[in-house]
């Protein structure tokens, strides 16, 4: 059975830090794109983050030098480290793992559709 397991969030004041944590089981972890993604009531889910299998990332303008994504294949984990975090970042986060027919995964995609498995989710609150 596969599984995307979330874990950290929480509340935190402007301009403090969190990290968020995947961890994946049921599946083959180290070949699949994984990625964040957030939600807000009445939003569009976006995407703010992307790994391939060889570690190369992507971010949204809206977190980039903000938000750190990294993966230890080791461990089946994604990580996400929030950085200076704002209001605006308040929202539902949700991990992803996308594979490409069956074989390694590389470079990056926004199209929520092309991700195969999501996590439950985690609430994240940034108080002004």
């Amino acid at each position: 059975q596969v599984l995307l397991a979330q874990s950290g969030g929480g509340s935190v004041q402007a301009g403090g830090s969190l990290r968020l944590s995947c961890y994946g089981n049921g599946f083959s972890y180290f070949g699949y794109c994984m990625a964040w993604y957030r939600q807000t009531p009445g939003k569009e889910r976006e995407g703010l983050a992307t790994v391939d299998t060889v570690g190369s990332t992507n971010y949204a303008d809206s977190v980039k030098d903000r938000f750190t994504v990294s993966r230890d294949n080791a461990k089946n984990t994604l990580y996400l480290e929030m950085n200076n975090l704002q209001p605006e970042d308040t929202a539902m986060y949700y991990c992803a793992a996308r594979s490409v027919r069956g074989d390694l995964c590389y470079g990056h995609s926004w199209w929520s559709v092309e991700y195969n498995f999501w996590g439950q989710g985690t609430q994240v609150t940034v108080s002004s």
